[in-house]
């Protein structure tokens, strides 16, 4: 028996999905079952309840997963207590983020810790906000970059920044001519807004709701690029991070207006799973993140 058969069994328990623990893993479906299989045999038990209603562990199942957490965690912990003794800065990392972050803010530190740990593979996937979480809970992602980070006993968070949200319009829309406005100015306007569901519409919406502005939500995306491109031909006007639009300000596609009664924020933060022993590589890359490291 090898310590990749226990991995691939707790991704497997932790994701419910012999699809996500093959991807995990880089195998087969098939290959998963047969190390699932293997390790029946050796314990000459049944570990998985075999039903297409729900995913189920047996009794057995429960005892081998619960040890064979704790093995995985004295195992990472030993490989990553030894690289620290050789200095060695190794091996990949596998990150989540939403869009807006990857795209707009990961960048320069992606290309700080590439300088610095050459040997370090950052493998990034773009995804949504409640896909990130997924990711992270599941195994599939080391860490998760995201914004308005929720609560959630298995996961830590580690706050990173507050970005500025502004106002974005169109040059020629009536705002432009504005040096600065105030929020109530925006009642009854077109607005390009997030989906409902996304943090950032959430907090927009309690924003907005705290200083009784209704405007008529025209349009709704799933992602900051595309609200961009909505506002760039003028079919409303938005409030998004400020770090996303610094391109189209300085091309002068988009306007954007101060908002003079408040200063509004959008909070950032990487998360990891609760527990999760971090490798050096993932340490550094996270003291960059935080600024902490040169």
């Amino acid at each position: 028996m090898q310590i990749e058969s226990l991995k691939v069994f707790c991704d497997l328990v932790d994701s419910e999905s012999f699809t996500k623990a093959a991807e995990i893993n880089g195998v087969t479906q098939s290959a998963v079952s047969q190390q699932i299989g293997a390790l029946e045999r050796t314990f000459k038990s049944l570990l998985i309840e075999r039903s297409k209603i729900r995913f189920r562990l047996t009794r057995e199942g429960q005892v081998v997963y619960d040890y064979s957490k704790q093995i995985l965690a004295h195992y990472r912990s030993l490989d990553h207590r030894i690289q620290e003794l050789k200095d060695i800065i190794s091996g990949t990392i596998e990150l989540a983020t939403i869009y807006s972050i990857g795209l707009h803010d990961l960048p320069q530190y992606l290309k700080k810790f590439m300088q610095a740990y050459p040997t370090v593979h950052v493998h990034v996937e773009y995804r949504n906000a409640s896909q990130v979480y997924e990711d992270v809970v599941g195994n599939v992602a080391d860490l998760g970059l995201i914004a308005y980070p929720i609560k959630d006993p298995k996961l830590e968070i580690i706050p990173l920044r507050k970005e500025p949200l502004v106002l974005i319009c169109n040059p020629q829309h009536p705002f432009a001519r504005e040096k600065s406005i105030m929020l109530k100015a925006l009642d009854g306007q077109s607005f390009i807004s997030f989906d409902p569901d996304t943090p950032t519409r959430k907090a927009l919406d309690r924003i907005l709701r705290q200083h009784r502005v209704e405007v008529k939500h025209t349009m709704e995306f799933d992602n900051v690029e595309t609200v961009k491109r909505a506002v760039e031909i003028d079919t409303g006007i938005s409030i998004v991070p400020q770090s996303t639009v610094k391109q189209e300000i300085d091309k002068k596609t988009l306007a954007l207006v101060e908002i003079t009664d408040g200063q509004f924020f959008r909070p950032t933060a990487a998360i990891y799973k609760r527990n999760r022993v971090l490798s050096p590589a993932i340490k550094q890359f996270l003291a960059i993140l935080k600024g902490e490291a040169c």
